[in-house]
């Protein structure tokens, strides 16, 4: 599972079996976990973050979309 290094409080990744989907990536900080689309940055699902958090984690996805895309193109081959 490719992590994705951006500074802050969460682990950012994606999982190696998921190529099916569009390009997305996985949150997590402490028992809370995001899934959020990549272009454009949407959410798919949230366990945990409260509204106003998860508005950091768009910012954060967005800043940080193209370098994602990147690492996921990169991991599947595209």
């Amino acid at each position: 599972m490719p992590a994705i290094k951006i500074p802050g409080p969460y682990k950012i990744k994606f999982y190696s079996n998921e190529n099916e989907e569009p390009p997305h990536v996985h949150v997590k900080r402490e028992r809370k976990l995001a899934k959020l689309w990549i272009g454009p940055v949407s959410l798919e699902s949230n366990r945990g973050f409260a509204a106003h958090e998860l508005q950091k984690i768009e910012s954060l996805i967005k800043e940080h979309e193209h370098e994602i895309q990147t690492a996921w193109d990169e991991h599947f081959r595209r």
